[in-house]
């Protein structure tokens, strides 16, 4: 029987010939991801299980990156004992201050997900690597504990929607762009535990860090997981990146949706999500007017180095405006590094921004960029919930790398086409 990418990944990684939606079904997972927030609350639960160590320690990995450098005693106390955890089982993969990054793009980045695999993390953003062909989605952390011990967890399989994505990009419009307006046409429960199969020619030429960025807020509409079909710019990027052996799967012609849904991005703006949801997205045009206090370039869904250059050549001779601030954040040290070799850093400096190790920091109010009462961020980062950046009066829009730029440059929210 016809199935789609995500039932054949489920199916193979359950030891089935096949799938059906809703069938609840045991997995073995390929790799299982923890965080500074997440993983304390995973390693006790691991240590009332009783088990002698994890069932693999190259397969387990705990970044530490949302509250590092440690913002206070607490977040210090946290990331020690996963230190102490890590060394105490040989974890070959915790990533230390120094050597880390945001972990959605750390773990692309270092090889350690490939197309095929199944990676369950207790991060809700851990679907980002169905950028590249996995099945990922997030968890809870006593779901991660036991895939800690096991190698294995539970999960019901989703029924999909396949999106098609027709027509040529517009210049500025990138992926960003595309799961906002998806998001704004279906809503933020639009996709409740269901896959969401990201196809089309449009799709199909975006660069890897385009799909990252799509998968990475399939979560925001609801979705267990969001995917795109693997093809050659996916086999370019993993081909000698991949830790380990990778498999491409694809949706079979007459494989079974839920829902087909067709959009032609030909006329498409870049979008901006106004408060407190991803799905409140307008065209850029229809959002000009609005001032702003801050701006942050960064985070696992806009934090990639082709972001940084996108943002780079924006603001390219032009300076931050008085009245905000402009944060920049890359997503790891090797980030961090190539925008040092390509001048960014010092472009972004020269033009009046701060620029940040990696970390979350502000994209959850964590630190590094709290709003105060009243004050407006606009953000590449992927949630604008109510006090979601700091204060609850606070407001946080949503926009891609470019329109944060521009609007660094003019102090209200502004299209790229208005600095050029």
């Amino acid at each position: 029987m016809a199935m789609t990418i995500t039932e054949k990944i489920l199916a193979a990684h359950a030891g089935v010939d096949r799938v059906e939606p809703g069938q609840l079904i045991n997995v073995k997972v390929d790799l299982a991801l923890g965080n500074d927030i997440t993983a304390p609350v995973a390693v006790r639960e691991f240590e009332r299980i009783g088990v002698e160590t994890v069932w693999d320690r190259e397969r387990v990995v705990i970044v530490p990156d949302h509250f590092v450098p440690n913002k206070d005693i607490k977040s210090a106390d946290q990331v020690k004992a996963l230190r102490e955890f890590a060394r105490k089982h040989g974890l070959t993969h915790f990533y230390e201050v120094g050597r880390m990054g945001v972990e959605h793009c750390l773990l692309p980045e270092q090889g350690l997900v490939g197309p095929g695999d199944l990676v369950i993390g207790a991060d809700s953003h851990t679907c980002t690597y169905g950028g590249l062909g996995a099945f990922s989605t997030g968890v809870g952390s006593t779901d991660l504990a036991a895939a800690m011990a096991l190698g294995e967890t539970w999960l019901k399989v989703p029924e999909s929607i396949k999106f098609v994505y027709h027509g040529e990009l517009p210049r500025w419009v990138g992926g960003k762009d595309l799961i906002l307006y998806t998001i704004g046409q279906i809503g933020v429960d639009g996709a409740l535990y269901m896959a969401m199969e990201f196809t089309g020619p449009a799709v199909e030429s975006l660069d890897i860090e385009g799909r990252l960025t799509m998968a990475n807020m399939a979560v925001e509409a609801g979705a267990k997981n969001g995917i795109v079909p693997p093809d050659e710019i996916t086999r370019r990027y993993v081909e000698g990146r991949a830790k380990r052996p990778y498999t491409f799967y694809q949706s079979d012609p007459d494989a079974r949706y839920a829902k087909v849904v067709e959009i032609d991005v030909s006329k498409l703006e870049p979008q901006v999500a106004f408060p407190h949801l991803p799905e409140n997205t307008r065209p850029v045009s229809e959002a000009t007017g609005v001032t702003i206090d801050q701006v942050v370039i960064g985070s696992c869904t806009n934090g990639r180095l082709s972001d940084l250059q996108l943002a780079a050549r924006v603001l390219k001779g032009h300076r931050v405006n008085d009245n905000l601030r402009l944060l920049v954040i890359p997503g790891t040290q090797e980030i961090y590094m190539q925008a040092l070799r390509e001048g960014l850093v010092e472009q972004f400096i020269e033009a009046g921004a701060a620029v940040s190790t990696p970390t979350c920091g502000p994209c959850l109010g964590g630190h590094m960029g709290i709003l105060a009462r009243g004050e407006r961020a606009l953000a590449t980062t992927n949630r604008n919930f109510v006090g979601r950046m700091g204060h609850p009066e606070s407001e946080v829009y949503l926009c891609n790398p470019a329109v944060a730029a521009a609007s660094a440059v003019l102090g209200r929210i502004a299209a790229p086409w208005e600095v050029e």
